[in-house]
């Protein structure tokens, strides 16, 4: 099979080098790359030499961010050829469009990449749904928040100083702001829910990330029996559904307190096969470059996944409901708040949604507010 590669970062090279040394009867014939940057024969700046090549049956795009990786993924699907994709942006925010446009052309789309790095999460959520309905998900979606964490915890360190370590190492972009914002889990919950639920996550998800967590916290919690992780999780039941990304306070004793350095755990819970759990490299050049090939050697075994986002779930908060822990020095003006020891206030039974109000609420005072939800002890 020919197929062309969009973008020659460090993902489309992770590609490229591992179908070059592992992979026959694939062969990377033209690569997408801006005018000033054409190092290599295969290279072209013209999209048009991708799609007019009817050779070439598979387009794997690397480039990131919403425009043009948009328009280029919805011309390869309608021109029949099957798109292969880690941009996780431009799935969340067009994934019915492009499901029916890979429909419409006799075409795959393969999203493996978009979610948890080289960890087969997308094809293990198909694999299961084979026989079960996927009642919740959870998990450890972006490993430059879990190292953040991780690393405040194991040195006593403080954020600023844990976030420029990860810069430096490279887990961390200059702007950071995707990964600790939670934007990131994010765009991949919002795919999960897509895969799992086969609903179009249409409503505005609560996004909370660890932007304000603190080297204090963080020892607030060890005393009691706690840690913090950013979340992404998602429920359904009744023909509704909820969703949300926040930082959980989880017991130590749990799987995903333990979850060290740049790693991901994604978990599942289903019908008959029950509770699930998935680790592994979220993230990385050959992590992810792995995933993509493998959604190559799917499509030239004439693998075609299909994703119907068309089921029409209703959006329904109170699916995502449970107890939450702010650190402020304003008011949280809820009937249910009442003050926890060393300053936090406490607020049982509420939606994600309305922790995610009073958080913002709470922020207007002090800038520097803190909120984890409390996870039941086992997550």
């Amino acid at each position: 099979m020919k197929i062309a590669l969009l973008g020659h970062g460090t993902v489309g090279q992770g590609v490229d080098r591992i179908i070059s040394e592992r992979v026959g009867g694939v062969e990377v014939v033209r690569i997408l790359e801006l005018p000033d940057r054409l190092t290599d024969p295969r290279m072209t700046s013209s999209f048009e030499d991708i799609a007019n090549d009817p050779e070439i049956a598979l387009v794997v795009e690397c480039m990131g961010g919403l425009e043009p990786a948009h328009g280029f993924i919805l011309r390869a699907l309608a021109a029949g050829k099957s798109v292969v994709t880690s941009n996780k942006a431009v799935v969340a925010a067009y994934f019915r469009e492009f499901a029916a446009a890979a429909a419409a052309g006799g075409a795959g789309l393969f999203i493996e990449a978009t979610c948890g790095g080289g960890i087969p999460w997308i094809a293990s959520i198909r694999k299961v749904r084979r026989i079960d309905d996927v009642r919740s998900f959870s998990g450890i979606m972006n490993g430059t928040t879990n190292y953040i964490v991780d690393a405040m915890s194991k040195n006593g360190a403080d954020f600023d100083e844990t976030l420029l370590r990860a810069q430096e190492l490279g887990y961390a972009e200059r702007d950071p702001s995707a990964d600790i914002d939670g934007i990131d889990v994010k765009n991949k919950t919002i795919i999960a829910v897509g895969v799992a639920f086969d609903a179009a996550c249409t409503a505005e998800l609560p996004v909370t990330g660890i932007r304000n967590l603190t080297r204090v916290d963080l020892e607030r919690f060890r005393a009691h029996g706690r840690t913090v992780k950013l979340l992404g999780r998602g429920v359904q039941g009744g023909g509704r559904y909820a969703a949300a990304v926040e930082p959980v306070a989880l017991s130590r004793h749990t799987l995903e307190a333990n979850v060290p350095a740049n790693f991901n755990l994604m978990s599942l819970d289903a019908t008959t096969v029950g509770p699930l759990k998935f680790y592994g490299q979220g993230a990385g050049m050959l992590p992810t470059g792995n995933a993509m090939v493998q959604d190559v050697l799917d499509a030239t075994a004439g693998v075609r996944p299909t994703y119907d986002l068309s089921r029409g779930l209703a959006w329904d908060p109170s699916l995502l409901t449970g107890d939450y822990v702010f650190r402020t020095m304003a008011s949280v003006p809820h009937a249910g708040a009442w003050e926890g020891d060393e300053g936090s206030k406490i607020v049982r039974g509420v939606t994600a949604v309305e922790a995610r109000s009073l958080f913002e609420r709470a922020c207007e005072s002090d800038p520097s507010t803190f909120m984890a939800a409390l996870a039941k002890e086992g997550l």
